[in-house]
Order: structure tokens, then C-alpha cells, then sequence
């Protein structure tokens, strides 16, 4: 961040840096897809070429690589490859190594030069004019045009601690640097006399860069193409996800369908096929009830090969949306946010 940084160096395009200075799930997917939204409708930026790099956390593969919309998730990564598929213009790279990262998408011809381009798979996009950097707060290397904090609602940063004693792994005083924080997670009933008791707790001094968002749940999908459309219509359902928390999401299934089982795996959890045993034994005891996933472990269900009919034909995944509360705090944060890409 500003004072963080001072040796850091910029990128040659404007880059936008979204992260948190606590462990996972704090809401940078949907906060990237959404910043992605703004800037594609944008008259600003919409018909430039814009760049989401991420580090593919948990990837098989090395160096820079450009996610294809039919690739693995073992090999890219499942945020890096959920994005590409919701956001088909946007050239979505991942290397752990930012500053080279942003480099070959402003220049890809350097991929067909240098020896660690050679290793990228697919080496055919257009220059970058913009990069969105994923979880990249903590790379003090690079000097983001705009760095974006995100805090969650149910955890405030002020009653936590560093590892291994809390889930920090920033220190809290890094609010102060950022040029942006957001609230994320909030409450559907949120009460507008809580912006100012969040700002003072932060010891953010100029409000203007608060922001505060709430979690939309979108319509069930199904994952695979050969799935009955009538089980959504289920009275009953197993749930199972591969996500720092699911509690958001338990509760949403839970006021529309009875939830007879509830699996846990690790985040970033990698399926195989003996992970669909239970859910199997499910499917023959609750033959009429549904299987609910979230969208980012769906990415990593695609990978596993030779799974039941009995699974495929009644899979979905919830998608969620960060939102703000108004249309005038959007536009209020859109307007911030192209102010330090200029």
C-alpha cells in the first residue's frame, strides 16, 4: 500500500489491487467479478482491453498462464477460472510472480521471447490496458494504481488477532493505507447509523472511502447439461462445499429447502471420486432430493471424471453477487475508483 511500499514499483497500465489482511473469506471473488462489471459498463474503460491476474492458488501448473473457459481448475486454479467463464472478454492470467504477471499482459509478444514465456500454454491475447490484481495486498513488490480492502462484516479486524492466536495475517493498522475499504458480508437490515461507528472502530478518518456491500444469492444452476430442471423444485437437499465458510450459504438453502445432510470439506478442497460415495448413499435414500454445491467448488467438481448419472442429473450451484446498498454508492465508489486510475 502507500506507506507500505515506498520501494515498490508500478506497473506500466493502471492496476487494481483487491485483498484482506485476514484468512479467506472475506469475499474477493464476487468483489472482483463486480469491480470487473463496473469497469466493463464503464464509458471509461468498457472498450479497452481489461486483465484479471491471480496467483491460481493450489494450481498444478508454473509460471504465467492464460485461463482458457474449457481448461481444469487443478491447472489454473478454480477463482482464476470461474471469472473467465463468467467474463469471456477479459484476459485472465495467473502468475505468482505479479510484476512478471503484469508485464507479459502488457506485452504477450515477450511470452514468445523469454524462456519462462515459453512455459504458457496459450500465448494469444491483446495487450492489457488494465489489470485487476487478485489477493496481491501482501505483494510488497508492486505499487497498485489502487488498493482495495476487503473486511467482513461478521469478522471486524479490531477484535482479532495475527496467526496463529486469530485469522489476521496482516497487521490491522494497514487500514490506514488503503485507498478504499469495504465492508463485505453486511446484513440485508443493515442500519446507515452503523457507517460511522464502523469508520471511528477503524480509525478511518475520511469516510468517503467506506464502503459497504451485502451478499446476493442468484438462482440455482444446474452444473452439468444433462440435469433434471424439476429437482430445484425438491423439498429436501444435501449440501457440500469446499469454502472457508459456508454459513451464509447453509442458511440461505435452509429457507427453501429442508437440508437432510451437510458435508464440509477443506477450502480449495481437490474432488475426487470417492468424495461422491456419501453423497451416492444420499441419492438412494432421498431419491426426489436435490445436491446444492457453491460456484467455486463447481469449477472443481468439472475436473473429476466418471461421475454417477445419479449425481449429474440433480448437481447445482448457487451463485452469489456482491451488491451495495444503492445505486448512488456505487456510482459514488465507480467514480473513487477511476479518480486513482487516471
Amino acid at each position: 500500500m502507500k506507506n507500505y511500499r515506498k520501494s515498490a514499483k508500478p506497473a506500466e497500465i493502471p492496476t487494481i489491487c483487491v485483498g484482506n489482511v485476514t484468512v479467506g473469506g472475506t469475499g474477493k471473488t464476487p468483489h472482483t467479478e463486480m469491480i470487473l462489471d463496473i469497469l466493463q459498463q464503464s464509458d471509461e474503460w468498457g472498450a479497452k482491453n481489461l486483465a484479471m491476474l491471480s496467483r491460481g492458488y493450489k494450481r498444478e501448473s508454473k509460471g504465467f498462464q492464460q485461463v482458457i473457459r474449457d481448461g481444469k481448475s487443478s491447472f489454473y486454479g478454480d477463482e482464476p477460472l470461474q471469472i473467465k467463464r463468467k467474463f469471456q472478454a477479459v484476459t485472465v492470467a495467473v502468475d505468482k510472480d505479479r510484476i512478471e504477471g503484469c508485464d507479459f499482459l502488457c506485452h504477450p509478444e515477450k511470452l514468445l521471447e523469454s524462456k519462462k514465456g515459453r512455459k504458457c500454454q496459450y500465448k494469444d491475447f491483446q495487450p492489457s490496458d488494465l489489470v485487476v490484481l487478485d489477493d496481491a495486498l501482501q505483494y510488497i513488490k508492486l505499487r497498485a494504481s489502487v488498493n482495495i480492502l476487503l473486511i467482513d462484516y461478521n469478522r471486524p479486524i479490531d477484535k482479532d488477532s495475527l496467526l496463529p492466536f486469530g485469522s489476521l495475517r496482516d497487521i490491522p493498522e494497514r487500514v490506514g493505507d488503503a485507498d478504499i475499504v469495504i465492508i463485505t458480508k453486511c446484513p440485508y437490515c443493515f442500519e446507515e447509523s452503523e457507517r460511522q461507528e464502523w469508520a471511528q472502530r477503524l480509525g478511518i478518518e475520511d469516510s468517503s472511502k467506506l464502503f459497504f456491500t451485502t451478499v446476493r444469492y442468484q438462482a440455482m444452476v444446474p452444473l452439468f447439461e444433462c440435469a433434471d430442471p424439476r429437482y430445484i423444485y425438491a423439498k429436501t437437499t444435501l449440501l457440500f462445499s469446499g469454502i472457508a465458510d459456508d454459513t451464509p450459504l447453509l442458511g440461505h438453502v435452509s429457507d427453501k429447502y429442508k437440508v437432510r445432510d451437510h458435508i464440509k470439506f477443506q477450502d480449495h478442497h481437490k474432488y475426487t471420486i470417492s468424495d461422491f460415495s456419501r453423497m451416492c448413499r444420499f441419492v438412494r435414500n432421498n431419491p426426489t432430493s436435490n445436491i446444492i454445491t457453491t460456484e467455486k467448488d463447481a469449477q472443481r467438481i468439472l475436473d473429476v471424471n466418471g461421475l454417477p448419472m445419479d449425481i449429474k442429473t440433480r448437481l447445482f450451484y448457487c451463485p452469489i453477487k456482491a451488491e451495495f446498498f444503492s445505486e448512488d454508492e456505487k456510482e459514488r465508489f465507480a467514480a473513487l475508483l477511476f479518480k486513482y486510475l487516471r
